[in-house]
């Protein structure tokens, strides 16, 4: 009886760790092409077979947006309305802003591979990286000051 579960038990961890084993492989092939913490959407994709022919593979994107909901219209003011409309284009998440070196003949060059990088992205949530303060009135020992106040500490100060 003892051999029995003792086996059982063996089956059922190499069962496991293979399980585990084949989850992570599938996990390697995704391929992250937008990760935009300030809109709070991931799209990535990865090849995966045809249903209808097997020998086939076909290209899937997963979209993953999570809506903040207590979220402010102006995220640096606590005091603004909460924000109720939230706006995702895929074209908008996908623009590549950042500037790359390209050689062009015997010099290089400085190219976005994007147009239109210039406007201001709106943020629905904090960007961890970014400093963000407001004022408020402090009343203390019978007068008023207006004091800066960091929203984000953690990325105001340094350690």
């Amino acid at each position: 009886m003892k051999t029995s579960l003792l086996l059982w038990g063996v089956l059922a961890v190499f069962l496991g760790a293979a399980l585990v084993a084949g989850y992570e492989a599938e996990e390697a092939e995704e391929h992250v092409l937008v990760d935009n913490k300030c809109k709070c959407a991931r799209v990535t994709s990865r090849f995966v077979p045809s249903k209808d022919n097997p020998e086939e593979e076909i290209l899937v994107r997963n979209i993953r947006v999570i809506v903040p909901l207590l979220s402010r219209q102006n995220i640096s003011d606590p005091t603004s309305p909460v924000r109720t409309t939230f706006v995702y284009r895929l074209s908008e998440l996908c623009k590549k802003c950042d500037p790359t070196e390209v050689e062009l003949g015997d010099r290089v060059v400085t190219a976005e591979q994007s147009n239109n990088c210039s406007s201001s992205d709106t943020c629905y949530t904090y960007d961890r990286n970014k400093c963000y303060t407001t004022t408020f009135p402090f009343f203390y020992g019978g007068e008023t000051n207006t004091i800066q106040a960091a929203l984000t500490p953690a990325s105001c100060y340094a350690d």
